[in-house]
C-alpha cells in the first residue's frame, strides 16, 4: 500500500484529489494537510511515502515545505502539484528535492500514476514542462567543452549521456550493446557518485553542467 499525504490551502481541491488516489485499491491517503506547516509536521509523525504539494500556501509554501522533508525525511517523497507551470517554480521545486511536478489540469489517472512512479524511486515532469526546461537549457547554456566528470568512468559517462537524454535502461542497453541489467547497476553507481536523488536530478545536472547541449526543434 502506498501511504499518501496531500497537501494544498484549497479544501475543495484537496478533498478532490484526496477522493481520486482514495479509489485506487493500492493507495491511501493517510492525511491532508492546508499548509507547508502542517505538511512537514504530518510527514514527521505519519512517515507516508509520498507528498502531493501545492505550491502557494499560506505561511510556509510549498517549496519551503519541500526542501525541509527532503532534508530531514528521505523517507518521503514529493510531488508538486501546482497550476503554476512557471520555470522558477519548476528550477526551484527540483532544488528543493522534489521528484515529480504536476500541473492541476493533469488528467486525474496520470495524477494516479505519478504518485505510483514516485513511490517506487522514479521521477515524473509533466511534458509540458519537460520541454520548457529544455528550451531553458538550450538558451543559458554556456559555451566551451563539457565538465569533467573525474569519478565517472567512461562507460559511466556513456550511460549517463544516454540518461541524460531520456533513455530507458533498455534502450541505454540496445545502444550500447550490454544488458539492461548492467546498465541499472551502472545508473545506481553514477547517481551516488554524483550524489542525486533519481534520474530526474541527474539528468538536470548533465544539462546544467554541460554534459548534455539540448537541440530544440
Amino acid at each position: 500500500m502506498i501511504r499518501v499525504i496531500v497537501a494544498d490551502d484549497q479544501a475543495v481541491v484537496r478533498a478532490g484529489i484526496a477522493a481520486v488516489l482514495a479509489a485506487e485499491p493500492d493507495l491511501e491517503v493517510v492525511a491532508q494537510a492546508a499548509d507547508g506547516e502542517s505538511a512537514v509536521a504530518l510527514v514527521a509523525e505519519l512517515r507516508p511515502d509520498v507528498v502531493l504539494m501545492d505550491i502557494r500556501m499560506p505561511g510556509l509554501d510549498g517549496l519551503a515545505a519541500t526542501a525541509r522533508i527532503t532534508a530531514g525525511m528521505p523517507y518521503t517523497r514529493i510531488v508538486v502539484l501546482t497550476t503554476f507551470g512557471l520555470e522558477e517554480y519548476v528550477f526551484a521545486a527540483l532544488r528543493a528535492g522534489a521528484s515529480g511536478f504536476l500541473l492541476k489540469d493533469s488528467e486525474p489517472a496520470r495524477v494516479v500514476d505519478a504518485v505510483r512512479v514516485i513511490a517506487r524511486g522514479d521521477a515524473l515532469l509533466d511534458p509540458v514542462i519537460t520541454r520548457r526546461l529544455l528550451e531553458r537549457f538550450a538558451s543559458t547554456a554556456a559555451p566551451g567543452p563539457p565538465a569533467r566528470y573525474d569519478g565517472l568512468t567512461p562507460r559511466e559517462i556513456e550511460v549517463f549521456g544516454h540518461l541524460a537524454r531520456g533513455l530507458s535502461n533498455a534502450e541505454i542497453a540496445a545502444a550500447l550493446g550490454i544488458s539492461p541489467a548492467t546498465v541499472k547497476d551502472h545508473v545506481a553507481v553514477i547517481l551516488a557518485k554524483l550524489g542525486v536523488r533519481d534520474r530526474l536530478h541527474a539528468t538536470i545536472y548533465a544539462y546544467e553542467s554541460g554534459l548534455i547541449r539540448p537541440r530544440i526543434g
